[in-house]
């Protein structure tokens, strides 16, 4: 049920051999991020684990963390500085899951690359979007240095087609990748809809990432949920996020509206 295809049978083995790096290196194979899924995945391999007929599937998800952190932590690996260059260049533009993993993958094959982001930092939804308590930046930041030891060179507030325009980037690379995501939220056009208080989730979910990073919105620029009895439509992972966003606030009270039946108690 791996969207990308992670051999978990496999590299789960490793772990419990005690061959850390060499479950890593089974993980790497088809996720570049193992870090980031770890804590942030839905574990659809937990949903499809044959001991969950059982109601105990393995704690995959949480091994993933493991294995990722015990590298880290125990210098099990090193950036790789001595990558053999072919010459070619590659412009990422959008610097999110897809984009990082991208660049990350091209780099080791020798292209030079940079990534282009429009935001202040670097991570996409990873850094804009997904709440601080499910993903702690430092871990984004820990491997965005790793990257760029390899070699990467990522550019922040750099939006293509106004601060550089598209035939400059088309002259000075090989190659373009696309990956600066959707960014267009799903609307409701029902009544009320343009009423105040009424936001998308990602207004809300960005701006307290930024807050948490030390950023200031005074006035009515700034979305807050103390003190207010707060309506999620939608009970994805983001829905859940603006629920723990909201509480963290100090919402009054939080309700959530979700298309699909209620989950038992």
């Amino acid at each position: 049920s791996c969207p990308v295809g992670n051999k978990q049978p496999e590299w789960q083995d490793r772990l419990y051999k005690n061959d850390v790096k060499g479950a890593y290196k089974l993980l790497t194979q088809t996720n570049d991020f193992p870090e980031f899924t770890g804590r942030i995945c839905p574990a659809l391999c937990e949903k499809s684990c044959v001991l969950n007929k059982f109601h105990e599937p393995v704690t995959i998800r949480e091994n993933e963390a493991a294995i990722a952190e015990r590298v880290f932590t125990e210098n099990m690996i090193e950036p790789n500085t001595s990558i053999k260059r072919n010459g070619k260049k590659v412009a990422v533009i959008g610097s999110g899951p897809s984009g990082l993993a991208c660049a990350n993958r091209l780099n080791h094959k020798g292209y030079e690359v940079t990534v282009f982001e429009k935001n202040e930092s670097i991570g996409g939804l990873l850094r804009f979007g997904i709440p601080d308590f499910k993903l702690n930046k430092a871990v984004v930041d820990r491997r965005i240095d790793f990257m760029a030891q390899e070699g990467i060179k990522f550019q922040c507030n750099t939006l293509i087609g106004k601060d550089i325009t598209m035939s400059a980037i088309l002259k000075d690379f090989d190659a373009v990748c696309l990956a600066m995501g959707a960014e267009v939220p799903r609307d409701l056009k029902v009544p009320g809809r343009d009423q105040k208080g009424v936001y998308f989730a990602l207004e809300f979910l960005q701006q307290q990432n930024r807050i948490v990073a030390g950023g200031e919105f005074l006035g009515e620029k700034k979305i807050s949920a103390k003190g207010k009895n707060v309506l999620v439509i939608g009970g994805g992972d983001t829905g859940s996020d603006c629920v723990g966003t909201a509480n963290r606030q100090g919402a009054k009270s939080v309700t959530q509206i979700e298309i699909m039946p209620k989950p038992p108690v």
